[in-house]
């Protein structure tokens, strides 16, 4: 009977991230073509609906009724299961997300190593959308997809690690936990146990945009090189589950950054104030919904890197300072408790 009420619940759940995620996909859209407007002085969406907020059920009505073309040439089981791929992964990683200290689908000891084993599946997603395409700038865009996502996953993996080690645990919960109370017991700042927060969670978000492939890392699309990049030959549902799961991507990095260094749920003001001093699931959407709407500040903000720029960036700078945070704040824990 248990089991059978646990797989109900669990599936409740994975219904809920499914319509979280295609909600996210739609109005982050819609957030980002406002905000693109808002810093190149133009109006963006406007017409369909007030404020254009009737855009995003509109286009995703056009991708979803749209005949679905596969080119001659391609690898078709490929070229049909590499968006379900890219998807997929992205659903999941929501399962182990504690939204609140209730509000989790399943509390995981290993959570953490959880998101970053689903996470890792996208890369293979989109070198397969890329190879089995047969277009060359497809082939193009997925060996960089490659060759971007490994370099970047070394640094945030070694950043992972230095937050483990100071709160003792995988369960993602728990590492919220560890920042309960004051605002500086959070994991950014450099007063428990992490020696240089600050950059450390500098470097960790920018890992995070890499491994999105958002601007200025996008080098796996790079409109003005490769087409379209690996999507190149995709149209209707097949690129939007490609949209979908880039935008679900983005949800789940800005929701890692808040569980790893922002307190998750927990306020940062006195427990006294009314309402705002109480912790809950409102703290952790504030939190979250900054950090993307930092994620498309910064796309219309900077400009698209180099590809040697990019890996240099990654193999020069942000792996050998992530070992030397790693090795600080182990001698640290040592040395002093």
């Amino acid at each position: 009977m248990d089991v059978g009420v646990n797989l109900i619940q669990l599936a409740i759940y994975l219904g809920g991230f499914i319509g979280f995620a295609a909600l996210n996909a739609a109005y982050l859209v819609w957030v980002e073509r406002k905000g693109a407007a808002r810093f190149q002085k133009r109006v963006g969406p406007k017409e369909t609906g007030p404020f254009g907020l009737l855009q995003p059920p509109v286009d995703g009505i056009k991708l979803m009724t749209k005949q679905i073309n596969i080119p001659e040439g391609v690898d078709k089981p490929l070229f049909i299961l590499a968006p379900i791929i890219s998807m997929v992964p992205a659903i999941m990683c929501f399962v182990t997300v504690p939204y609140s200290n209730s509000i989790v689908a399943r509390d995981i000891n290993i959570g953490l190593l959880l998101i970053f084993a689903f996470a890792s599946v996208n890369i293979l997603a989109l070198m397969l959308a890329g190879w089995s395409s047969k277009n060359k700038y497809a082939v193009m865009s997925s060996a960089r997809v490659v060759s971007q996502n490994i370099a970047y996953e070394i640094p945030m993996l070694v950043i992972a690690i230095t937050i483990v080690m100071i709160s003792g645990s995988l369960n993602l919960r728990e590492i919220v936990d560890v920042q309960a109370g004051a605002f500086w017991n959070w994991n950014w700042l450099p007063f428990n146990g992490n020696f240089l927060g600050p950059i450390t969670f500098i470097l960790f978000y920018i890992c995070s945009l890499a491994e999105t492939n958002r601007a200025p890392f996008d080098l796996g699309e790079c409109e003005s090189e490769l087409v379209a990049g690996f999507h190149t030959e995709y149209g209707g549902m097949g690129f939007g589950l490609f949209f979908m799961a880039e935008y679900a991507n983005i949800v789940i990095g800005a929701s890692l950054v808040t569980i790893l260094f922002l307190g998750g749920w927990y306020s940062p003001l006195p427990e006294s104030i009314p309402f705002l001093g109480a912790s809950g699931i409102w703290w952790f959407f504030a939190k979250m919904y900054f950090l993307i709407w930092t994620v498309v500040w910064i796309r219309w903000t900077f400009p698209r890197m180099t590809v040697w720029g990019l890996l240099n960036l990654s193999w020069k700078i942000l792996i050998p300072f992530s070992l030397f945070n790693l090795l600080a704040s182990a001698g640290l824990l040592k040395f002093l408790g």
